[in-house]
């Protein structure tokens, strides 16, 4: 099974280097020097910087790092779980910490995430986005289908070695001193057909979303 980085058109996946609206826009005015771990080609950064925020990112692709290093601040080139083991400071403390579609790749992202919260300046805040396992593809392709599919990006990236649904983003702020302030939906049943079937997704709760964006931060007086 290939499990490089897949590529659509002769470039990186749109899936894997794209703006991300829903996530950005989640992003405090506040947060003047941003950590996005799992930066890509650095598009999500490149935004927040047209925005003013000081953006910093992690890759661990020689690649995707070269060309991220032409949108953001800094980009350190290495492997997040490798950084965390070392209780690396790549330049914090930070004002936001961004795992966007990062964790679900990790083998300890629980880890991944107590160091990202021991980068956190006071206020600071967490952003976390991942695909949610419990959307309706899941139980179709068990169900009906009686398979798990691997594909190339989505729910079922072939890459993909942890799983999450709602319930499991407390567990992620575990040791950290965090609290959940919000959990929004990306609603949509599929990004392969047209808006008409992805109209319906919104009235599926949880059953709809393709991702959940969870914020949080540490409560007053902590």
């Amino acid at each position: 099974m290939d499990l490089s980085t897949p590529t659509w058109g002769g470039q990186v996946h749109p899936a894997y280097a794209n703006a991300r609206p829903e996530v950005t826009a989640v992003i405090p005015a506040s947060a003047r020097h941003v950590l996005d771990v799992g930066c890509s080609t650095g598009l999500v950064g490149e935004v927040l910087r047209s925005r003013g925020h000081r953006v910093t990112g992690i890759e661990r692709d020689p690649a995707l790092a070269a060309e991220a290093r032409g949108r953001l601040d800094l980009v350190v080139e290495g492997d997040v779980e490798a950084l965390a083991a070392a209780g690396t400071d790549p330049g914090g403390p930070y004002d936001c910490v961004l795992f966007a579609d990062v964790l679900e790749h990790l083998v300890d992202p629980w880890a991944a995430v107590r160091w990202g919260a021991g980068l956190l300046a006071p206020g600071g805040v967490l952003v976390v986005s991942v695909p949610n396992v419990r959307h309706l593809a899941t139980f179709w392709n068990l169900a009906v289908r009686r398979r798990w599919p691997y594909h190339e990006v989505g729910i079922f990236d072939r890459t993909h070695l942890r799983f999450f649904t709602r319930r499991n983003l407390p567990e992620l702020l575990t040791g950290t001193g965090l609290r959940i302030e919000a959990v929004r939906r990306v609603p949509m049943l599929s990004p392969f057909h047209g808006p008409w079937l992805n109209r319906a997704a919104g009235w599926l709760g949880d059953l709809g979303a393709l991702q959940l964006v969870m914020t949080a931060g540490r409560p007053p007086g902590q």
